[in-house]
């Protein structure tokens, strides 16, 4: 009898979920549309249906648990509290709502939390007690595991490194403070980098501006365009001197970087990596990894959010 998690990703547009063994394969996969529903409620039993739908084509199976990565989600209270980009507001209790639903236990953190605990599973985390995820995307996340443990602070919501600040007064950002690290580093800052240095030039991209995407700028740097290669320089001149604050706070053996952007290779890494060696503090040059996460992509969502499941109740099985 195989013993699966269940993995959720909920984003919000889809909803990923899948099945997951103890050594991250995945068993099977498939969304629903978030944005479609207006309740809750609604979401939760049609979910939970595709969910035992999907379940009935794996043979010989039995399910441990659900792993919930949400967006403002709150690992100690198993709650969703007013996240930006969904549309129930307030404060959901949502991991109760599912344990209800499917009569299992279920663990829910934020998505980069999720990222985290799945770098340290099935990941280039394995073995590591002290290491930092950084998930660069739509926004800034990251995971904070000292110990061997995941940081969640007093409140559930402890390391939001994407919303400490880099430039005083500088861009503003989503979440509503001004000269965030997300406002710079994220898929939406890296546009609005290179956007910014056409405009100053008197130039404009080769599509429409609401067009370009971070895929267009590693096209053009590929190409050696000026304003791309520029792009790049900065963008990890930024992140590399941000995240020489999260080492003086932490510590870690290495960082993890995990996102589309991180597909550019050695022309996000170097820069990166150049600063971060720049500005860091004498006592932890040449110690600390920056390195690409070793969990796949494509399978990430859900492998994070299930590798939950197993840390929080695979021993007891």
């Amino acid at each position: 009898m195989k013993k699966l998690a269940v993995g959720i990703d909920i984003g919000g547009t889809n909803s990923v979920f899948g099945f997951v063994d103890d050594v991250g394969h995945v068993h099977a996969k498939s969304s629903i549309k978030t944005a479609e529903f207006e309740h809750v409620d609604d979401y939760v039993k049609i979910l939970s249906d595709e969910i035992r739908k999907l379940f009935t084509s794996i043979p010989d199976s039995e399910l441990i648990g659900v792993g919930i990565g949400a967006p403002n989600g709150n690992y100690y209270k198993g709650t969703i509290e007013f996240a930006p980009n969904l549309r129930w507001k307030g404060i959901i209790p949502l991991a109760d709502m599912f344990s209800k639903e499917l009569n299992l236990p279920v663990v829910l953190t934020n998505d980069a939390n999720a990222a985290a605990i799945g770098e340290m599973v099935y990941g280039n985390a394995k073995g590591m007690k002290d290491f930092i995820v950084i998930t660069l995307g739509t926004g800034v996340g990251s995971g904070l595991v000292v110990n061997g443990e995941m940081v969640y602070g007093h409140d559930g919501f402890a390391g939001e490194v994407g919303h400490t600040t880099v430039y005083p007064g500088g861009r503003m950002c989503g979440c509503g403070k001004k000269g965030c690290l997300e406002a710079y580093c994220s898929a939406k800052g890296i546009v609005k980098t290179y956007l910014n240095y056409l405009k100053k030039n008197d130039l404009k991209p080769e599509i429409p501006a609401e067009e370009v995407t971070p895929k267009f700028i590693y096209d053009k740097a590929v190409q050696k365009d000026l304003y791309a290669l520029k792009t790049y320089k900065k963008t990890g001149k930024i992140l590399g001197m941000a995240l020489t604050n999260s080492v003086a706070h932490l510590s870690p053996e290495a960082i993890f970087l995990f996102g589309g952007i991180t597909n550019s290779g050695d022309m996000i890494f170097d820069p990166i990596k150049k600063s971060f060696e720049k500005n860091l503090l004498p006592i932890y040059r040449n110690k600390i990894k920056i390195l690409p996460s070793g969990v796949k992509e494509n399978d990430a969502a859900v492998l994070g959010a299930a590798s939950m499941v197993w840390k929080e109740y695979g021993k007891n099985i």
